[in-house]
C-alpha cells in the first residue's frame, strides 16, 4: 500500500521542498497531497486554491448535512463534516468530508484530529493527487475505504460528481458497489440518502 502514496519521482519536486500546508492525508507515515499542489509550487496557484471545496461540491456536503441533521437521531449519533481529521494510527491520518458517529462511542470534543472511526463515512470527490501513480481513482477509494473499515467504519460512500455515481463499501459486503444518483443508499439504521432526490428537491442540476 506504500506504492499508493508515493510521488512521482520524474516531477522533479522533492518532498522536503512540498510545504507541510500541501499534505491532505498521510498513509503510513507518508504525506499525500492535495490535488494541484504542483500547480501552487509552480506558483501558478495559491494553496486555498487547491485546498477548498468546488461550488458543486460545498453545495452537495450542505445538503447532506443538512439532510442528516433532520433525520437521525443527533441524540444517537454526532455529524462532523468541514474535512474533519481522522488518526487511524501513527502515520495514518485521514481528511474526510462528513463523519457519523454514535455517541456512545465518541471521545470528548478536542482539538485534535478524532481517534476514534465514525460510523459512516461520506466523501465528496477525491481530493488527493493521484496523478502519475501506479493507480487510478476507484483504487484510491477503494484503499483509503478499506482503511476506514477495517478501523471499525460501517459505510464508506464516496460521491462522484463528474460521472453522478456513488462506490458504495460496507464491513457486510465482500465487493464495494457502484449505484446511481437515483437510488436510495443505506446509511444506518433505517435511514437512507438519496442523491437525487436531495438536489431535486432544491431545484439544483449538476
Amino acid at each position: 500500500m506504500v506504492e499508493v502514496i508515493e510521488k512521482k519521482k520524474k516531477s522533479g519536486i522533492k518532498s522536503n521542498t512540498i510545504p507541510d500546508v500541501l499534505i491532505y492525508e498521510h498513509w503510513n507515515g507518508k504525506p499525500v497531497y492535495y490535488q494541484g499542489y504542483r500547480d501552487v509550487i509552480a506558483g501558478l496557484k495559491q494553496p486555498e486554491e487547491i485546498m477548498s471545496c468546488s461550488d458543486v461540491q460545498s453545495a452537495l456536503i450542505a445538503l447532506i448535512v443538512g439532510y442528516l441533521f433532520n433525520t437521525i437521531d443527533r441524540k444517537q449519533y454526532m455529524i462532523r463534516t468541514n474535512e474533519v481529521g481522522l488518526n487511524l494510527s501513527k502515520g495514518n491520518n485521514l481528511g474526510i468530508d462528513i463523519a457519523i458517529s454514535q455517541r456512545k462511542l465518541t471521545e470528548k470534543l478536542s482539538r485534535n484530529y478524532l481517534k476514534t472511526a465514525p460510523q459512516v463515512v461520506i466523501e465528496v470527490d477525491i481530493k488527493a493527487e493521484i496523478e502519475g501513480q501506479h493507480f487510478g481513482d476507484f483504487d484510491y477509494i477503494l484503499k483509503k475505504s478499506q482503511k476506514l473499515i477495517d478501523s471499525g467504519t460501517e459505510n464508506v460512500i464516496w460521491i462522484m460528481t463528474s460521472s453522478r455515481t456513488v462506490f458504495v463499501i460496507s464491513n457486510d459486503e465482500d465487493e464495494g458497489r457502484v449505484v446511481k444518483w437515483n437510488e436510495d443508499i443505506f446509511l444506518l439504521d433505517n435511514h437512507f440518502l438519496n442523491i437525487k432526490n436531495l438536489l431535486d428537491e432544491e431545484g439544483i442540476e449538476v
